[in-house]
């Protein structure tokens, strides 16, 4: 019996790598369509509300045919409420910066999150943050500043600001994530995000709520289903293998997205955001390597735009 676990394994973690390469893309093709539906008129808290809208049905499948309606049970409603709320601002920073940036920078700034998940575990959770890690900081950090490309080409500096905004958020819904998780079903965390997701910006389209062109309301519609498929095939891939496994293949996403960007709106990245794109991919790269080296799984689960 002993000779088939390690093939065993083997099978788990590619079904856990396919499960997220497909998340990846999906993930892309969200912040595709919801950027085109910005340019078409759609704002920042519509974005997010029918990112929820048409999202909730995609979740109430899988929770159906999956781990089933009892799984959003829950015993800690405060902390569920604490990481929407963290979590429903980044996303709004993240879809104002979506707006403002080319798609390649925003989602490569994007993943500067888990450098700033690194300081804020530090500084939370109390986790021991030895130099190797630091210095993977300080690399991702120099990575954000080459895209920032001061002197270069131009670039929206407020949507940067916005953009790492943004990745802060996604770090804190991280640290928050993490303490979730050692009770709640993945399941109820998932749900109840959404719901309070499409509450809060619900409230929130009674004042900034618009009619739009087909075209637009085409984007919003593929830009919930793709967000919500993307979301449970993440889900599916760390039930498949450990996170140390899946998250390097996140990066794949500033590959994506470099692609869309040149096809849809021929966007060509420049010698500046690839520099500092391989300076985040390498600091990442690197703290999931020192992760794995010491047992640990403390990577974010998180994708960037989430």
């Amino acid at each position: 019996m002993s000779p088939s676990k390690p093939h065993d394994q083997h099978h788990h973690h590619l079904r856990g790598i396919i499960l997220r390469s497909l998340a990846v893309l999906g993930f892309a093709a969200m912040i595709a369509s919801l950027k085109k539906a910005s340019e078409g008129g759609a704002g920042v808290i519509e974005m997010v509300f029918y990112r929820s809208l048409f999202g909730m049905p995609v979740v109430l499948v899988w929770l159906m045919i999956g781990p089933g309606l009892g799984m959003i049970r829950t015993q800690r409603p405060r902390a569920h409420l604490i990481r929407s709320a963290i979590g429903i601002t980044g996303v709004l920073l993240n879809f104002g910066a979506l707006s403002r940036l080319s798609l390649p920078d925003a989602v490569t700034i994007g993943f500067s999150a888990p450098i700033f998940a690194t300081i804020l575990s530090a500084l939370l959770l109390n986790d021991k943050v030895g130099r190797h890690r630091w210095t993977a900081v300080a690399i991702g950090f120099l990575g954000v500043a080459m895209i920032v490309r001061p002197g270069g080409q131009p670039i929206d500096h407020l949507g940067v600001i916005i953009a790492i905004g943004g990745a802060i958020g996604t770090a804190g819904v991280t640290v928050t994530v993490r303490q979730l998780g050692g009770t709640e079903h993945v399941g109820a965390i998932v749900f109840w995000f959404f719901v309070c997701s499409m509450t809060v910006s619900g409230v929130g389209m009674i004042f900034l709520g618009h009619t739009h062109p087909p075209e637009t309301w085409l984007m919003l519609i593929l830009g919930g289903m793709f967000g919500a498929v993307a979301q449970v095939l993440m889900t599916m891939s760390l039930q498949a293998a450990p996170v140390s496994v899946v998250a390097p293949f996140d990066y794949a996403q500033i590959v994506w997205a470099s692609i869309l960007g040149w096809l849809v709106w021929s966007v060509v990245p420049g010698l500046n955001m690839l520099a500092g794109a391989t300076l985040i991919v390498g600091s990442g790269l690197y703290t999931a390597w020192r992760e794995h080296r010491l047992n640990r799984n403390l990577m974010p689960a998180t994708p960037p735009i989430e």
